[in-house]
């Protein structure tokens, strides 16, 4: 047996804290207003639809006008060589994303997944001469190339394909440093080389943007940076980890880059939000259904340190348990993976309806969700578990000369391929990851202060270390801008620190 064997008998627990679930009908409900500040895809040649899997016999002609366009577009569907008199249904066909993970613990990642999705979109009826006339709006989706089918019920009669350009807006314009800039795209591809789309800011790399399970929408928030003056923002396609700076010679040159300017202002420079604000609210407890013995915390996730109540019914009155604690510790690095470790938390006493309740204080341990279980003469009667979410424990304001060592102190920092690190970003400019399984969740970054004098961020987001992903996309160890939406496996915070430089 291998040592992944092994450590894969040992962990048994269930990862708390959900993946958003696959996008549901995407139809958009009004037209896309375009203003300055947004910018769509430059007039090309549309994609190919994707060829069916088995051959079919079409029906009749069928064109689109305009055969692309941004969502919202109004688009006229005609038709001719069709049976007078059928009911017609024209249909969108798209897909649904989600993200894939494996092990006992979810802790594995191996990719994203996408499924067909079909949304009807308009009906109509065939004319007496066998025209076909309808119309719709192109939905709110993912990008690029979608099959627009006009079915008589089961059956496809033909179709014809729609290139939904993606769009980008960055709002506000201007303000002063620390001002939160809120970055949109939509029509984000799912396909390769469509999926994966990248942020710089002044020519520094700053992240990913993702929408696998937003429907080909990322919204990331990046703060104002740098001198008064005005600042460049562009938003370029990457799939291996970075921007592809020449996309006019790549094998795919329709897809467009978006360049921005955003104006710093004189004015107070925007402060970041205490620390303790940053990280992610208590969770709800939900007490197990049945009457059988069972044991729970409220809250049921929190950040190390947070007061939390054990509570326990459903055992014999006035019995004496414990309360067990499982990590998981190990080390990836030196190959010996990872394997759970159990402790006794506490002793505690039943009341005379079989019931008790325990104060307890979140520990200061990995993130993600640990096992507590009640053990009555050595065997497990009942088991739960406390998530621990990840918190900044250093303050998120602070001063300091150039040069100056910084210490950003982190805990509860997970142990998943989705979340064992945190990646930074100084002035929007990305430097590095920090990794926390092998202290425990305990992440403790040296750095020193650099920049003009005046205020600097420092951003901390969540990505992915590694695993196996989709062919011909690595989006490993970078920062995922829109990880508040779209990060796969826990629900994790972003954190904003900022850093006033002095003389």
């Amino acid at each position: 047996m291998t040592a992944r064997d092994s450590r894969r008998q040992a962990i048994s627990f269930t990862l708390f804290g959900a993946v958003l679930g696959a996008a549901g009908l995407l139809v958009a409900t009004s037209a896309l207003g375009l203003s300055a500040r947004v910018q769509s895809a430059p007039a090309t040649a549309p994609s190919a639809a994707a060829p069916d899997a088995t051959p079919i016999t079409y029906v009749g002609k069928v064109g689109l006008t305009p055969e692309r366009g941004v969502a919202g577009t109004i688009v006229a569907v005609s038709g001719s060589g069709f049976q007078s008199g059928t009911a017609v249904t024209v249909a969108w066909n798209s897909v649904a994303g989600s993200w894939k993970l494996q092990g006992d613990a979810q802790e594995l990642f191996m990719g994203r997944s996408f499924t067909p999705v079909r949304t009807e979109l308009a009906s109509a009826t065939i004319d007496a001469i066998g025209n076909l006339t309808a119309r719709f709006k192109a939905p709110l989706d993912y990008g690029f190339s979608h099959d627009v089918t006009i079915e008589q019920g089961d059956r496809l009669l033909n179709k014809a394909a729609f290139r939904l350009d993606p769009t980008v807006s960055v709002e506000p314009a201007a303000g002063p440093t620390g001002t939160p800039i809120t970055i949109r795209m939509e029509g984000v591809g799912w396909a390769n080389l469509e999926n994966s789309w990248m942020v710089t800011y002044d020519n520094q790399f700053t992240g990913l943007l993702s929408s696998v399970t937003t429907g080909g929408v990322a919204v990331a928030t990046i703060p104002a940076a740098g001198a008064v003056g005005r600042h460049v923002i562009r938003i370029v396609h990457g799939s291996f980890t970075v921007p592809y700076l020449n996309m006019e010679q790549s094998p795919r040159p329709d897809r467009p880059t978006f360049t921005f300017t955003y104006d710093v202002t004189d004015g107070p420079a925007v402060a970041a939000r205490d620390a303790e604000l940053q990280s992610l609210a208590p969770g709800k407890a939900t007490p197990p259904e049945g009457n059988g013995p069972a044991i729970w915390t409220d809250p049921a996730s929190a950040t190390v340190g947070t007061p939390v109540t054990v509570n326990g019914r459903g055992f014999a009155a006035n019995a004496d348990l414990a309360v067990t604690w499982t990590t998981v510790v190990g080390n990836r690095v030196g190959g010996n993976g990872w394997d759970e470790e159990t402790k006794d938390a506490v002793h505690v006493r039943t009341s005379a309806d079989g019931s008790f309740e325990w104060k307890w204080t979140v520990p200061d341990d990995l993130g993600g969700a640990h096992r507590l279980a009640a053990v009555v003469g050595g065997t497990t009667v009942a088991r739960g578990a406390l998530v621990i979410t990840p918190s900044l424990v250093s303050p998120s304001s602070m001063t300091a000369k150039v040069g100056t060592e910084l210490t950003i102190h982190l805990k509860g920092v997970g142990w998943t391929e989705t979340a064992n690190i945190y990646n930074m970003t100084y002035d929007n400019g990305f430097l590095g990851y920090v990794c926390g399984f092998n202290s425990q969740g305990d992440v403790v970054i040296h750095l020193p202060a650099a920049g003009t004098i005046g205020r600097h961020y420092i951003d901390l987001y969540p990505g992915i270390y590694k695993g196996k992903d989709v062919d011909g996309v690595q989006n490993f160890r970078i920062p995922q801008l829109t990880a508040e939406a779209d990060h796969p496996g826990e629900r994790l915070p972003i954190f904003r620190i900022a850093v006033d430089v002095t003389e």
